[in-house]
């Protein structure tokens, strides 16, 4: 894991850990978004990226867990999405449909780790601390825990007010390397609610559309570039980033796994 020399904290020198930091999205091609996230994750497995966080506003996309895609509503549940005017794929983290629109920001982490299952919840526990502070940041009674009825419920999920969900996030590790992902609601929850009624219906999965909230619902507006840099602040607090682009390799890697991550045509 890559460090660097930081600060002196007392007499005590501190190393901070560095990480490569990419803004490049891809909202017209959501399969491709998310094969971009597992090529990362593979080369990063690999040793041949460095650790590597991605912030990016992602298109309008319902992303299928692989409990759903096992489901016998799956087929149904992809339909009614892309009747919705979602497109559906097949997710990377784990966890039930989750819905990213243009007025929601991922992120998607990946780190070597020599044993990937060990720290699992550790993970879990940093990221949704990251997330929930940077929303204390802007003003939300920002809260890590899972809200009785949620969509896509998880312990790690992050809340306001205890009442409704505005963060989900998820988990992936392979030989050597884990995968957080996880998706801030900045605004229009409504079409995240609209649009899971039929696919949740389709999958056979109770839950309470009145828990899905986002940023602007607790502020009353919400600006894209103020989660985001609130979320940057947060981070650049624990680490240190360069910001850069992704490479030919990473990108041809992705276009040759964006048919796997692409839903079913039903």
């Amino acid at each position: 894991m890559a460090v660097r020399d930081a600060f002196i904290n007392g007499d005590v020198a501190v190393a901070v850990r560095s990480l490569q930091l990419v803004r490049d999205s891809f909202p017209d091609r959501p399969a491709f978004d998310t094969a971009v996230s597992r090529a990362v994750l593979l080369r990063v497995a690999a040793g041949e990226l460095p650790e590597t966080l991605r912030l990016a506003r992602p298109g309008a996309m319902v992303a299928f867990g692989k409990q759903d895609t096992n489901a016998a509503g799956y087929t149904d549940a992809v339909r009614a999405a892309r009747e919705g005017g979602f497109e559906a794929v097949e997710r990377l983290a784990g966890g039930r449909a989750a819905v990213f629109h243009e007025r929601t920001v991922a992120l998607a982490w990946s780190l070597a780790v020599p044993d990937a299952l060990a720290a699992t919840h550790d993970r879990f526990r940093e990221i949704a601390a990251i997330m929930a502070a940077a929303l204390v940041r802007l003003g939300v009674d920002a809260r890590v825990g899972e809200v009785p009825g949620e969509y896509c419920p998880g312990e790690y999920s992050v809340n306001a007010r205890g009442r409704s969900k505005l963060v989900g996030i998820g988990q992936r590790v392979t030989s050597g390397a884990a995968h957080i992902g996880a998706v801030v609601v900045v605004g229009e929850s409504d079409r995240v609610r609209n649009i899971l009624v039929p696919v949740y219906e389709a999958l056979g999965l109770d839950w309470d559309p009145a828990t899905t909230g986002s940023v602007e619902d607790e502020l009353g507006s919400a600006a894209m570039e103020d989660v985001e840099g609130a979320l940057l602040a947060e981070l650049g607090e624990r680490y240190a980033f360069e910001q850069t682009g992704f490479d030919a390799q990473t990108l041809a890697l992705a276009a040759r796994l964006e048919a796997s991550h692409r839903s079913p045509i039903v």
